[in-house]
């Protein structure tokens, strides 16, 4: 298992897709197992099939979840920031809905903070 932490650190965009791609296709090609922990949702959502969602209070208590798919992670995760997000037609990258929006509260009422399909 290879632990990274913020590999996304100080790169731009570009930088970041490439460093994504790389730290997946090392892991499949080697059959390892990478635990990434990373503040950029755009690197996490490229790279990660599963996710463990940390909760509480800085230097107060904390408490971290069974790991989980990325829905069901991404929806609490993003149900206690009280935010949703889309995913951009023209480059597939997470956006976040504008609060209050029409796809914000259609999203909220469906419990489905994360990449909820409208067409469904």
């Amino acid at each position: 298992m290879y632990i990274l932490d913020e590999p996304s650190a100080h790169l731009d965009v570009e930088q970041r897709s490439q460093a994504t791609k790389t730290i997946k296709r090392f892991a499949e090609n080697n059959k390892k197992t990478a635990m990434v922990v990373d503040h950029d949702i755009y690197m996490i959502d490229m790279l990660s099939e599963r996710l463990i969602v940390f909760e509480g209070e800085p230097a107060v208590y904390g408490e971290a979840h069974s790991p989980t798919d990325m829905q069901k992670g991404m929806n609490k995760f993003l149900s206690n920031l009280d935010i949703t997000f889309r995913r951009d037609e023209d480059t597939s990258r997470p956006r976040v809905n504008k609060k209050d929006s029409h796809l914000d509260r259609l999203q909220k009422s469906k419990g489905e903070y994360y990449y909820y399909n409208v067409d469904e």
